[in-house]
């Protein structure tokens, strides 16, 4: 692999990952890679780890360490990888932070940056629970950041707008303690590794961006 820029990205539900995980893939010519997106393209195409997946998804369990490992592994030797990667979702625990740091070394390269995005629990709340989504097409809209042009209808389709489980303050709440008490023990593990950069994840998309590219500076191509 090329010595491009291999990046974590950091932060709580509704901080932001996964649009940033994009605009850097654009940005820096690399992968990004969420495990969500894998994880349910594995289970799509029946693959042999997909299948395994699908054992545990379909009993209502969360899939294990080893299984999201390798699900990363296998993407990571993918050819438009090879010039580097932006990780989305992984890793979320110690344990899965040290998987990867074996992986890595045994292809003999490491991360150069993990980017944590900061972001208050009250915005978060504010950003799920405010989402709605339409159950004809999929489409996205917020009560109060980008509201619908009627109340409860998709300006895409004009099917019924909805608030998902998910975005339920309730289980928001929960997502977020999982967070601390999963997640946030990582910022700890990065910065001992000289690898942590923290940004404030509050503000437009391209103010956020702009944050995000002068973080990692010195990783653009």
């Amino acid at each position: 692999m090329a010595a491009g820029a291999r990046v974590v990205l950091l932060g709580p539900p509704g901080a932001g990952k996964g649009t940033q995980a994009k605009l850097l893939q654009d940005k820096f010519g690399v992968c990004q890679i969420s495990t969500g997106d894998i994880l349910r393209k594995a289970v799509a195409e029946q693959t042999a780890l997909g299948k395994e997946a699908s054992q545990y998804i379909n009993r209502g369990a969360l899939v294990p360490d080893s299984v999201i490992v390798d699900l990363v592994a296998t993407r990571l030797q993918e050819k438009d990888c090879e010039k580097g990667f932006i990780l989305d979702g992984f890793p979320r625990t110690i344990p899965q932070a040290e998987s990867l740091d074996a992986i890595l070394k045994q292809r003999g390269i490491g991360l150069n940056s993990v980017l944590s995005v900061q972001v208050p629990k009250d915005v978060i709340i504010e950003r799920l629970a405010g989402r709605r989504t339409c159950r004809s097409c999929g489409a996205l809209s917020h009560v109060t950041l980008s509201p619908s042009k009627k109340a409860g209808i998709c300006d895409r389709c004009g099917g019924e707008l909805y608030q998902r489980d998910d975005d339920r303050e309730e289980t928001i709440a929960h997502r977020l303690k999982v967070y601390d008490d999963q997640t946030a023990p990582l910022l700890n593990y990065y910065r001992g590794q000289g690898l942590l950069r923290e940004i404030g994840g509050v503000g437009t998309v391209d103010e956020i961006r702009a944050r995000v590219i002068a973080a990692l500076g010195d990783l653009a191509p």
